[in-house]
């Protein structure tokens, strides 16, 4: 029996920029939910859902946690405001608030993501999944790089969303200029729903623009919303961001535009409905404001993830692709429906073993039963079913459509993967992942810690498909790549800690790329004849480029059995370790398609090993003749610094090849550079713009894109200098 039905049923994400304060709200969540009855602050390292030490001693989230709580919205309570903690924990509290929770109580799946770009991974496969999120955004600095990240992944997978504008008691903090810069840079549709009354130390409280009242939060850790008329002094601004409002949702809706024409007065149930439905098109971002840290605001950002953002049934059915036939079939949000999941996230938990992470989109699940992983065609059965908080665990025995939960054991479960019904076989669409841009050489310290680092690293890779290993066979080397100096840096402390493997880790280096600019044909032949049977494989290839992101295509255009069709595969893979070591200087080729389209064989010597070296010897030489360039990451750099030092920073930045887009004003003197700058150039970057500022500028990166080297530069990469 369901617990909870499907229309009062939430999954959210929170995702922001790095230090934008999502853990803060996520702690505010638990605790006026009544998950926590102690508030965990980032600060203190006592967080619930930044549970990994790495986590609390850095003041960042790594890894996304999963939680689950309940909500009423606030304003069903009589008195205008959910019960205290003492309350809750009396069972003597009035009948009516237990038939409140009854009746209006909202199940909530909540996903706490990182703001750092090393760790996008976890945003990206966590918004696959989910149905709204919460923006967050800092009051001071507005729309930031990983911010704009984010909501373009949001935007991938149609997500509705709400922002919360945050941290406005903050020394420069601005709602109109932080709503400024969401409307200029991510969208022209937000609408406030709120505004501050007072900012920096004098934010005292919130005016609702629906309800036209003021409120403040008092209690110790602001958990009673007190409501109260507006100010004297800031009715006549509210009345002008009322009207603003009431514009851009009569805009959304044809009754509600007649009425606006009309000057009728329209309702707040009306404006409600309209706002709600304009969110769920993604016509519409609400804007709620307030600052977590000093406890205000957090209350009325869950009554709006209650009101705004979709229930699974809000969504349409979800799209899958029949195994057998490959024909579109769907799946509607219900129980009584075939199973499906996806599994979006695997976990090593020293308890448990390993965890999969996976959201049902129909069905129902039970403990003890067997599942089809339509995508790797193996079957796999059900042991433990967990709903995690966080690292912590509560078993199931069913969890039904809706719902995010957890799998102990799954053995060929990877992320992307779909589970579903034996007998009713979909695939779900997968999670497409960026490629590492940074790589670095790593060993074992000891002969004993080799073997445990093939297991830690394999195991590491599992659960993060942006974090890649590679291994040279002939020098032995092990290599390591991922999204940045952080990202490895995080991989090699897990290694150390949770698999007690001691490493020697090289420099970090830049995952450069090749490519080929024109098309081109080329020959290869390999024989030998060395008495008895000899080696003969002949083929003739023609390579050309794709455009940027494509990666790599194989074509066989082989008429007339020239070559038989046996030897085809392994053409094809010494083509593709060919293209996986490079020609020019070692680093991958990409963006390439090549066609086998003629060549010969011999009855007797013709072997699979011969024709797989005559592919390797055809794509080294054809790429050769196709004008090979090495391709290097262009990061995205966001600079906040004083005015004083922006010729400095400006001119440090043109000297590593960087291009400045523009220049923004932040208030207050501060200046913002957006630039992109090759990676290459930006090791040791922390440490320099601080000795050129006094430690007074910031800045953050993301990689935008591949591009050609200068032929300079490309010399001194091929010759090992750089």
């Amino acid at each position: 029996m369901r617990e909870y039905p499907l229309e009062r049923t939430r999954n959210i994400g929170i995702i922001a920029h790095i230090d934008a304060g999502k853990t803060t709200v996520s702690e505010r969540i638990l605790f006026y939910t009544g998950v926590s009855h102690k508030i965990g602050e980032v600060h203190e390292g006592d967080t619930v859902m930044d549970w990994m030490e790495q986590e609390r001693e850095r003041g960042i989230t790594i890894t996304s946690a999963a939680t689950n709580t309940f909500w009423t919205p606030s304003y069903l309570y009589p008195s205008g405001s959910p019960p205290s903690h003492s309350a809750l924990a009396d069972a003597q509290f009035s009948d009516q608030i237990k038939n409140l929770k009854k009746t209006g109580e909202y199940r909530i799946n909540i996903i706490d993501t990182p703001g750092h770009i090393d760790f996008t991974v976890e945003v990206k496969r966590s918004l696959r999944v989910l149905d709204g999120a919460v923006v967050i955004f800092d009051g001071v600095a507005g729309v930031e790089p990983q911010s704009e990240t984010n909501w373009r992944y949001a935007d991938d997978y149609r997500v509705p969303r709400i922002c919360f504008i945050n941290k406005l008691d903050r020394t420069g903090a601005s709602f109109e200029r932080s709503l400024g810069s969401i409307l200029d840079r991510l969208t022209p549709n937000a609408v406030a729903l709120q505004y501050p009354i007072g900012l920096e130390q004098e934010f005292l409280g919130i005016i609702d623009l629906l309800t036209m009242r003021a409120a403040y939060f008092e209690g110790e850790k602001g958990e009673d919303i007190v409501w109260k008329d507006i100010p004297e002094h800031m009715k006549k601004t509210a009345h002008a961001w009322r009207s603003k409002m009431i514009e851009k949702i009569s805009e959304t809706d044809e009754t509600l535009t007649e009425k606006f024409l009309e000057a009728k007065e329209i309702t707040i149930p009306e404006l409600k409905k309209a706002l709600r439905a304009a969110t769920l098109a993604y016509k519409l971002v609400p804007i709620l404001t307030g600052s977590a840290l000093k406890n205000k605001g957090v209350q009325l950002v869950l009554d709006a993830v209650v009101d705004y953002l979709p229930s699974p049934l809000d969504l349409p059915p979800v799209k899958g692709i029949d195994p057998e036939t490959g024909a579109e079939i769907f799946r509607n949000a219900d129980d009584s429906e075939p199973f499906a999941a996806l599994a979006f996230k695997l976990q090593t938990d020293p308890y448990v073993g390993q965890l999969t992470y996976f959201r049902v989109y129909s069905g129902r699940l039970s403990a003890g039963s067997y599942v089809l992983n339509s995508t790797s065609g193996e079957k796999e059965r059900i042991g433990r079913i967990l709903r995690m908080h966080a690292n912590h665990r509560e078993e199931l025995k069913e969890i039904e459509a809706g719902n995010i939960g957890a799998i102990v054991g799954l053995k060929a479960t990877r992320t992307g993967d779909t589970l579903c019904d034996p007998d009713h076989p979909i695939v779900l669409e997968k999670i497409v992942f960026p490629e590492p841009v940074v790589k670095l050489r790593i060993e074992p310290k000891t002969k004993a810690d080799q073997e445990k680092m093939g297991l830690a690293l394999r195991r590491l890779s599992d659960e993060d498909p942006t974090f890649h290993i590679s291994g040279d066979t002939e020098t032995g080397d092990t290599t390591i790549s991922g999204m940045g100096e952080l990202h490895l840096e995080i991989i090699v402390d897990r290694m150390k800690r949770e698999f007690s493997v001691e490493a020697n880790v090289g420099r970090p280096q830049v995952a450069y790329k090749e490519t080929i600019k024109q098309k081109a044909e080329a020959e290869g032949k390999y024989i030998r004849q060395s008495g008895g049977r000899g080696q003969y494989g002949h083929v003739y290839l023609r390579v050309e480029p794709l455009e940027r992101g494509q990666g790599f295509l194989f074509e066989n255009a082989i008429r007339g059995g020239v070559i038989p069709q046996e030897f085809i595969p392994a053409v094809e893979k010494g083509v593709k370790e060919a293209v996986e070591k490079g020609v020019l200087a070692g680093y991958p080729l990409v963006d390439i398609k090549v066609t086998l389209y003629d060549g010969s064989y011999h009855e007797v010597d013709s072997s699979e090993a011969a024709f797989k070296i005559a592919g390797s010897m055809a794509l080294q030489e054809g790429s050769r003749r196709g004008k090979l360039v090495l391709l290097e990451p262009i990061m995205k750099v966001e600079v906040t610094t004083p005015e004083q030092f922006l010729g400095e920073v400006t001119g440090d930045l043109n000297s590593k090849r960087g291009r400045i887009d523009k220049m923004d004003d932040r208030g207050l003197g501060i200046k913002v550079i957006d630039a992109n700058v090759p990676l290459s150039e930006m090791f040791g970057y922390a440490t320099a713009i601080r000795s050129m500022t006094q430690g007074r500028a910031s800045y953050s990166m993301e990689f935008d894109h591949y591009e050609e080297v200068p032929k300079n530069i490309e010399a001194l990469i091929i010759e090992g200098k750089k």
